[in-house]
């Protein structure tokens, strides 16, 4: 893709002056935190802004602060119409955590869950200028994008598409991602704030929390967002402390705009506006995606004095102003790219999923896969043959393409190795057995309907899922009268239709419906619509037939191969919760049956976040994926066979079983009850709570393992004259092969503070690859503010001075040497 050095270097001069770190401690390739937003705007842009102002309308500056239906929409989220007469342009706005999100196809990366499992800020500037590229390529000005909220409890359905656990990383990572976007003149809109931890009652749940918790937790990586320059805010759907988030004066004023310094825009969520006035004076800029409450509403409270038309103005000149900053009122903003870079797009979303590649667990050296391992496979699962790029929801990339990994497997064992395949766990039915009916593969021509009426005949009782695949209206099927496939709520709809087991291979939507169904005859009738198009829809069956008879060539396969690399899902997407953390479906007993009948399984998880594994004693390795992106395949083969090394290390703790987590047990953690959520952990968020309680995760933060070996050795620690402190360390790889470790640097708490403070918290890290015996002399700042605590009394941050003990490791767990320093007042 086309970067130029004068489109970088104008727009950190547009995002503001160079500024000291919040919250940065990367590797020396990572830039500093350098695109604070400026106090005021420029002067040409300001006066440009004041000129503007006084020539609108009261008519057209509302139509500023709130969305509209983009008539030549590209199918993005939201458009704002600008004002053509005075040449101010219109707005797209497009979702794009993964990739940018309209109709037309993108660069599906990996999801950023996977992104920061790489530990390597400079790479997230990387992903972050192919979306902005992409984006301003795809005819978007707004991106909906990073998404920062921490996460908190292993059941959200979107962990994936955001960072980590940890207040640190996450900072770092979101603060180099939004530079990486706006370097490309896209402008970059950081979200939910906040406190947007979960999807289960997010629209309602009212989030309790203490002031010193939500500022060195989930705020953090807002404040970062902000010092990077970001353009707009979303304010969140959730309540907090009894507001509305984006009607939150405290947030939306006092934190945000008081305490930070922002000067760019906030929008709502989309539909997460609840009212005129109150919404406006606390803060919130522009209501999504429509003008329930910012349009007609707000006209009246102006023209009747409730609200001034000063209060207008102001917002409008948020919006402007970051207009102004991105050339888009005086016609200085680059040329937008003529086509989109798509093989650039695809090298570095190749890179961030070889870089976050995170194995778990490798005895008996099962990978990588080589000799006799390389050249006899069986590859089991639904997702080796279905490529599985991404989640749902908003995350939801038209990739360019994606390959299945059981053909890149293949390809990749090459001639004179045998590879089989077996499904295992079937994701979308076989034929149901009914006679004078055509239900697999049926077309409806446009403006016809297809009906069927008779039995089905079960000789014993059993567990029947019905799907149905799809091309237009929703086919109606009724089993004993029962209608299987009924419309849900709005919210539900909007967010099915866009995932591994809601698309079948061939692009129908697919549903599905399980009943228990008893021995004998039960009516079937199914009705479908051709509508205007016309459509193709097939209606299918999953039993425990079935199961039976896919697990068994599975464990045929298994047993008839040196090695066995089975293919695990979990699908999440935005809109819903997990309700467990074990594999959907029956892949554990899947997975049971294949490592009895071979031990040299390695099993692949293309997951959202944390699983549990009753299985993982069983296994020979396994591999973390996540949503791998469209170069998912190739990334994953590389891996298994060596080709390159793990990279990632995983940004959240990964726990034992459901009972064994910071919000098991407790319905005020999660999911809140009356209504209400507290966040009574505190401070103790992630690996922090496993420390405080002495619970032993399955997986800690920060494991992940090598297929060398390094030691560590060396550690000094030193005072630095900012009030932080510096680490000096050696690493050697001791193996055979290049490889990556991630050193850690955890801190322990101040003596001289009396605030509530965690046993540790991750000061700093550095991801480092070693050629054979090579040796690195690594330097890492630790930073006062990470050395710091916020004080609810002063409501400020207060740096914890005294004598500090800081760990170096390979996780949270993994505690390898020790050293103290002082820390002393700035």
């Amino acid at each position: 893709m086309s970067r130029k050095v004068t489109r970088r270097a104008t727009l950190r001069l547009l995002t503001g002056a160079a500024a000291a770190a919040a919250s940065t401690t990367g590797p020396p390739s990572a830039p500093a935190h350098a695109a604070a937003p400026s106090a005021a705007a420029p002067p040409a842009i300001a006066g440009r802004v004041d000129d503007l102002l006084a020539r609108l309308t009261l008519d057209e500056k509302l139509t500023f602060l709130h969305g509209a239906k983009d008539p030549r929409s590209l199918g993005q989220a939201g458009w704002i119409p600008g004002v053509p007469r005075l040449g101010i342009p219109p707005l797209r706005l497009a979702d794009g955590p993964a990739g940018v999100r309209v109709r037309a196809r993108a660069t599906a990366l990996p999801a950023p869950v996977m992104l920061a499992s790489a530990f390597d800020p400079a790479l997230a500037r990387e992903y972050g200028r192919v979306i902005g590229h992409e984006g301003r390529a795809l005819g978007q000005d707004v991106l909906l994008s990073p998404m920062v909220n921490l996460i908190r409890t292993p059941y959200a359905g979107r962990n994936f598409e955001t960072f980590s656990e940890d207040p640190l990383l996450t900072a770092d990572l979101v603060a180099e991602e939004i530079r990486g976007i706006q370097d490309e003149g896209l402008i970059a809109t950081v979200k939910h704030f906040a406190l947007n931890n979960q999807e289960k009652d997010r629209t309602t749940v009212d989030v309790r929390i203490g002031e010193q918790a939500l500022h060195e937790t989930e705020l953090r990586g807002f404040e970062a967002a902000v010092a990077a320059g970001t353009g707009a805010v979303m304010g969140a759907y959730n309540k907090v402390d009894g507001r509305h988030a984006c009607e939150n004066p405290d947030l939306l004023t006092g934190v945000l705009r008081g305490q930070w310094g922002f000067d760019g825009w906030v929008m709502s969520d989309w539909d997460a506006t609840h009212s005129t006035v109150p919404s406006l004076t606390a803060g919130l800029d522009m209501e999504m995606p429509a003008g329930r409450w910012f349009g007609d509403p707000l006209r009246r409270a102006v023209r009747d004095g409730t609200v001034g038309e000063d209060a207008v103005d102001r917002s409008v000149r948020r919006i402007l102003t970051v207009m102004g900053r991105f050339g888009l009122l005086d016609g200085t903003a680059p040329a937008r790219p003529a086509a989109r870079d798509r093989e650039a797009g695809a090298r570095v979303a190749h890179r961030v999923a070889v870089a976050g590649a995170t194995l778990l667990r490798n005895e008996h050296a099962t990978l990588p896969l080589t000799g006799p391992a390389a050249r006899s496979l069986a590859v089991i699962g639904p997702t080796a043959y279905v490529p599985f790029a991404g989640g749902g929801g908003s995350a939801h990339v038209v990739p360019d393409r994606a390959a299945a990994p059981l053909d890149v497997i293949t390809a990749r064992a090459g001639e004179g190795a045998t590879v089989t395949h077996a499904l295992g766990e079937d994701l979308y039915g076989k034929p149901l057995p009914v006679r004078g009916a055509h239900l697999e593969g049926q077309r409806v021509r446009p403006g016809r309907t297809y009906t069927y009426e008779g039995t089905l005949t079960l000789d014993r009782p059993d567990e029947w899922t019905f799907v149905v695949h799809y091309g237009g209206t929703r086919p109606k099927v009724y089993v004993d009268g029962t209608e299987l496939f009924a419309l849900q709520d709005r919210e539900t709809e909007l967010f099915a239709g866009f995932g591994l087991v809601s698309t079948a291979p061939d692009g129908l939507k697919v549903r599905r419906r399980t009943l228990r169904l008893t021995a004998g005859r039960h009516t079937l009738r199914v009705t479908a619509d051709g509508g205007a198009q016309g459509q193709l829809f097939r209606l299918r069956r999953i039993t425990a037939a079935t199961r039976a008879a896919d697990v068994a060539e599975a464990v045929r396969a298994a047993r008839a191969a040196h090695s066995v690399v089975l293919f695990a899902y979990e699908d999440a997407a935005e809109g819903r919760d997990r309700t467990t953390l074990a594999l959907p479906g029956h892949q554990e007993a899947l997975i049971d049956a294949v490592t009895a009948a071979n031990p040299r399984t390695t099993v692949v998880l293309n997951t959202s976040s944390a699983v549990t594994m009753p299985w993982l004693d069983r296994t020979g390795a396994v591999l973390q994926m996540y949503y791998p992106g469209q170069e998912g395949a190739a990334a994953t083969a590389e891996v298994l066979f060596g080709d390159t090394d793990p990279g990632g290390r995983l940004t959240q703790t990964f726990p034992v079983s459901d009972t064994r987590h910071p919000v098991a047990g407790d319905p005020r953690r999660y999911p809140g009850t009356g209504g209400v959520q507290e966040y009574s952990e505190g401070v103790r968020t992630g690996h922090r709570w496993y420390d405080a309680e002495g619970v032993e995760p399955l997986f800690p933060f920060g494991h992940g393992l090598s297929y060398t070996t390094f030691a560590y050795a060396g550690l000094v620690v030193t005072p630095a004259r900012d009030g932080g402190l510096t680490a000096r360390f050696t690493v050697r790889n001791t193996g055979r092969r290049t490889g990556v470790t991630v050193a850690q640097l955890y801190a322990g708490p101040s003596p001289d503070l009396a605030l509530d403070q965690p046993v540790r918290v991750l000061a700093g890290y550095r991801r480092i690859e070693l050629r054979p015996g090579q040796v690195r002399h690594v330097s890492a700042p630790i930073a006062a503010r990470t050395l710091s605590c916020w004080d609810p009394e002063r409501h400020a941050w207060v740096l914890g001075t005294g004598t500090r003990t800081v760990r170096l490791g390979t996780s949270s767990r993994e505690l390898l040497l020790t050293a103290r320093a002082r820390v002393l007042p700035a």
